[in-house]
């Protein structure tokens, strides 16, 4: 398995770190390609919580690191054909991933993602797939429960020293709770360039069009049990909903300068406009020094990065060092307004921000023993926050300010091979993260950032083992600690507006098992294990020191078992999720509850010369039961939890088709 999160691409079991990979038919046979929590399951150390809820996205924890994003995806660097789908802050929604053409996906955990900067839990890194040699037609369209349903077209076609490939996708769902209406419209397009033996030039493309997704918000403990499917009733009076239009483009070039020696550079940029309305009452947004419940925001975001990459010696063994300097930028016009009930009213809140980070980093691998690998990085990040603030007003001051963060983030590790089909490693490294925009948006009892809050350092230790064993299984385990000091973690969380704080010092330790058959026959079988104990070393505000870690699941097993019958196309595959209770506040003092689900699916292919038709019904929840998919942590309003769909139903087909 060559993997390439670590920017390099070499066989995983020469990696001293946890990384696996996902490949394009475990993203999509028998999946509906919406949502990253279909899949990513399957990843030890990956909690993936689907909330039902498209106005907030997942929510995606890396050994507990990203478990308190109130929405989207932070704490986990995000990464789309080398382009960053992380912000520079931290910030990144999975909903602008193309699942449908995705090649694969590849997930890295521990200190080594600490190379890629603000990002101390892990790296999620989807690469689309590459055009076909000949001209290929895929359309694909499946329905559902809750008047779900997808349409996707997909083209591609390899000519001569150009390769074209995009794909164009509509889904649409009234949602499993009330008030959970979404319609997404995404496009996804590469283009690749062969400009000679030595360089080639790819020019990707992305587009999400979510407009007006409703936000049923969480329910408290009693009105889950009334009726898990209810909408709160504040998200019917303010009609709580989101808009997105996202757009970005992006374009590298690589270059070898010698046989050994390769250059790459890139560069994006793109656009991103919100609209939410929140569900505060009026009598709060009326204070003067209250934001409003309608956020808008206008931003525009880029960057640049060059990389270098020699292969050499050093001792006369062999030596592979990586350099790189990367610089983004995001600015936004923030505006908020009184949500009437529905509709924007007068403004609240004025300002231009800014965030911009520079990153330097070094990194060497050097064999210097026949068995033995050394591996070291070093990353000097800086991340400067702006705001110019245009709302003055009586009882309402300049809020303007500015803050930089920096950090060096030291890596190291060491890999021994046992055989050439298993290796041992270790390493360990320090993180950084600091506060995002959204999480320096508000403070309690006054408008402006909350420059108060301080980026959070982290120390890593990890050791693992690695095995492949051809005919039989690919397994991997790895166990872990990490210290923080200075976690961000949440402070209130009502209406829709949440504020942090820094808590004293945190502890995860865990253990990561995952396996994988290879063995030759009809059955196909995978496991992923999880045991993560993440809690408060220190007392801090009423939580005493060993409350758990609130969002963060002490164990989680995910087991899949599939049939395939190669003579007649049918396939048939069982998975199992079992996640245990999840505190939902610091103090513990609600959890919810552990859960165990099944799913079903059985597909069926018909194949020609030159076309292809796939055809599967997949049934999720086999037992129908009633459980908490997500959680809100630490809700001001109890509304700590965000039920799970009960049994629901799919039907799906894709056509392929060769010209």
């Amino acid at each position: 398995m060559v993997v390439s999160a670590t920017r390099v691409d070499q066989p995983s079991l020469e990696i001293p770190a946890s990384i696996d990979r996902l490949y394009g038919e475990d993203l999509r046979e028998g999946r509906p390609q919406v949502n990253l929590s279909e899949s990513l399951g399957r990843v030890p150390g990956i909690v993936v919580l689907n909330r039902q809820n498209y106005a907030q996205d997942l929510q995606i924890s890396s050994r507990g690191f990203g478990a308190r994003a109130t929405f989207g995806v932070r704490g986990i660097r995000l990464i789309a054909d080398g382009i960053p789908a992380t912000m520079p802050d931290g910030q990144g929604q999975a909903a602008t991933f193309d699942l449908g053409s995705a090649s694969r996906v590849e997930v890295l955990r521990g200190p080594f993602s600490s190379l890629y900067g603000n990002a101390s839990g892990g790296v999620i890194n989807v690469i689309t797939e590459d055009a076909p040699e000949v001209p290929t037609l895929e359309a694909g369209f499946y329905a559902g429960s809750y008047d779900t349903s997808r349409g996707a077209l997909k083209f591609g076609w390899r000519r001569g020293n150009v390769g074209y490939l995009a794909n164009v996708s509509h889904f649409e769902s009234d949602g499993y709770r009330d008030h959970s209406a979404v319609r997404r419209d995404q496009l996804n397009t590469t283009v690749k360039l062969s400009l000679g033996e030595d360089t080639g030039l790819t020019l990707v493309g992305m587009a999400l069009h979510q407009p007006d997704t409703q936000d049923p918000l969480g329910l408290t403990a009693a009105q889950v049990a009334q009726n898990p499917r209810q909408a709160t009733a504040v998200a019917f009076t303010f009609n709580t909903r989101k808009s997105i239009v996202h757009d970005q483009v992006g374009v590298t070039l690589d270059h070898a300068l010698s046989g050994a020696t390769r250059l790459q550079a890139s560069a994006w940029g793109g656009t991103r406009d919100v609209e939410q309305y929140l569900s505060i009452p009026l009598f709060v947004q009326n204070a003067p020094t209250h934001s409003g419940g309608v956020v808008d925001l206008d931003r525009g975001f880029g960057g640049a990065a060059l990389r270098l990459f020699d292969d050499g010696t050093l001792g006369g063994r062999p030596l592979r060092l990586s350099l790189g300097l990367e610089y983004e930028r995001m600015a936004e016009r923030r505006r908020g307004y009184i949500n009437n009930n529905g509709t924007a009213g007068a403004l609240k809140r004025d300002e231009d921000n800014t965030v911009q980070s520079t990153g330097v980093y070094a990194q060497a691998e050097w064999k210097f023993a026949s068995r033995w690998s050394a591996h070291a990085g070093v990353r000097a990040s800086r991340v400067e926050f702006e705001s110019t603030d245009h709302y003055i007003a009586a009882g309402n001051a300049d809020d303007s300010g500015a803050k930089d963060y920096t950090a060096t983030t030291p890596v190291a590790g060491v890999v021994f091979r046992i055989d050439p089909r298993s290796s041992l490693y270790a390493n360990y490294g320090r993180g950084f993260e600091t506060p995002t925009f959204v999480e320096l948006a508000y403070r309690n009892g006054g408008t402006g950032l909350n420059f108060d809050l301080q980026p959070s350092p982290s120390r890593h230790v990890e050791a693992g083992v690695k095995a492949v064993r051809p005919g039989l299984a690919r397994v991997n385990a790895a166990v872990f600690d990490v210290r923080t000091r200075d976690e961000i973690v949440t402070d209130q969380s009502s209406g829709g507006r949440t504020t942090f704080r820094n808590a004293g010092r945190t502890q995860r330790r865990g253990l990561e098992l995952g396996a994988e058959s290879l063995f030759a026959g009809p059955i196909e079988a995978r496991a992923a294990y999880t045991l993560l104990q993440a809690e408060f070393s220190e007392e801090f505000g009423t939580a005493a020191a060993g409350k758990r870690l609130p969002g963060v699941p002490e164990t989680q097993f995910y087991g899949e078992i599939a049939w395939r019958h190669a003579a007649s196309g049918v396939r048939a595959a069982l998975e199992v999720l079992h996640r245990a209770k999840v505190p939902v506040n610091d103090v513990n003092t609600e959890l919810a509850g552990a859960f165990t689900v099944a799913n079903a699916v059985i597909g069926w292919q018909q194949q020609g010369a030159r076309w292809r038709l796939n055809e599967f019904l997949r049934v999720d929840n086999v037992g129908d039961k009633t459980y908490i998919g997500s959680v809100i942590v630490n809700d001001g309003n109890l509304r700590f939890y965000e039920p799970a769909p009960q049994r629901n139903i799919m039907l799906g087909v894709q056509a392929s088709l060769m010209f």
